[in-house]
């Protein structure tokens, strides 16, 4: 059994416990949160959230999420929102994933920019091809990649199964297919010098993910959004084998507590040397590298 309370957390992506940042927005997104992530929806403060993350010896980088699908002078507020809440709790807050409509183009380049002018820890850019209708491959992303890799920062790319839009009539429109491995993979040979960071399982492309991660040595990856318990066969032995130093803990919070991933982390038995490096070393070797 580990110790949970002594072990370090570096969660490279959750989101927002407050209701102005909470990402599920509309009634019937909350309605959905018990199925998908079988918790519901309830709010704290911004100092009860850092306390949350504190308790749990956490350093956290959010995601406001539904942030995607807004004008980007709506999302200059709470792009200011996230940046002053990070400056008042550095101490538990690393910084902030920037999501962004694509189709915003040059404006939206220049709010990633502002973001990280504002040097209010650490800035990067996220990728949510089912969400905007727009896989990573796209385009659309290219001035984006292009900031980022000039300037040093990583994006992160979402991919496989998604609880957005999950039981909804259609799925809301998401399509699965945008979050598709192969849509890494083509970034990451246009862009070798860019660091990228898959983000969630990727099933049912699993061994497509492990593939890509095994070829391109400017892929990383995180695992929110899912319990340990439901990762495949073949990701749960690369995570202590071929991928050992390139993953990463992600929690998904608030919709999963660092509670029940605690315990359902130690119900897959790895060592204690394989945890440390999931938790916290592999993510600070990786951001030794950043400059923010």
């Amino acid at each position: 059994m580990i110790d949970w309370t002594k072990m370090r957390v570096f969660d490279l992506h959750s989101h927002w416990g407050t209701e102005k940042g909470y990402r599920l927005r509309t009634d019937a997104e909350k309605a959905q949160q018990p199925q998908v992530w079988k918790s519901a929806a309830s709010y704290v403060t911004e100092q009860e959230m850092a306390e949350y993350f504190r308790k749990h010896r956490a350093k956290t980088i959010l995601d406001l999420g539904f942030t995607k699908s807004l004008r980007i002078e709506k999302v200059r507020e709470f792009h200011d929102y996230a940046l002053e809440t990070q400056r008042k709790y550095r101490d538990v807050i690393f910084g902030n994933w920037m999501n962004i409509d694509p189709r915003s183009g040059s404006a939206g380049v220049a709010e990633v920019e502002r973001c990280l002018a504002a040097n209010s820890g650490f800035i990067g850019f996220i990728v949510s091809g089912g969400s905007v209708g727009v896989p990573a491959s796209d385009p659309a992303f290219d001035p984006f990649y292009g900031f980022c890799q000039e300037a040093g920062i990583p994006a992160l790319i979402l991919v496989g199964f998604t609880g957005t839009g999950a039981g909804l009539p259609g799925g809301s429109g998401v399509r699965l297919d945008h979050c598709h491995p192969r849509h890494v993979d083509d970034v990451a040979a246009r862009y070798p010098d860019l660091k990228i960071i898959a983000g969630r399982p990727a099933w049912p492309w699993q061994d497509e993910m492990i593939a890509v991660l095994l070829h391109k040595p400017n892929v990383w990856y995180e695992l929110h959004g899912w319990s340990p318990r439901f990762y495949t066969e073949s990701l749960k032995k690369e995570i202590s084998r071929r991928l050992k130093d390139r993953v990463m803990f992600g929690a998904d919070y608030p919709l999963f507590t660092y509670e029940r991933l605690f315990a359902d982390w130690d119900a897959e038995d790895y060592s204690q040397e394989i945890l440390e490096k999931v938790f916290y070393k592999n993510a600070e070797a990786f951001f030794a590298s950043i400059k923010f």
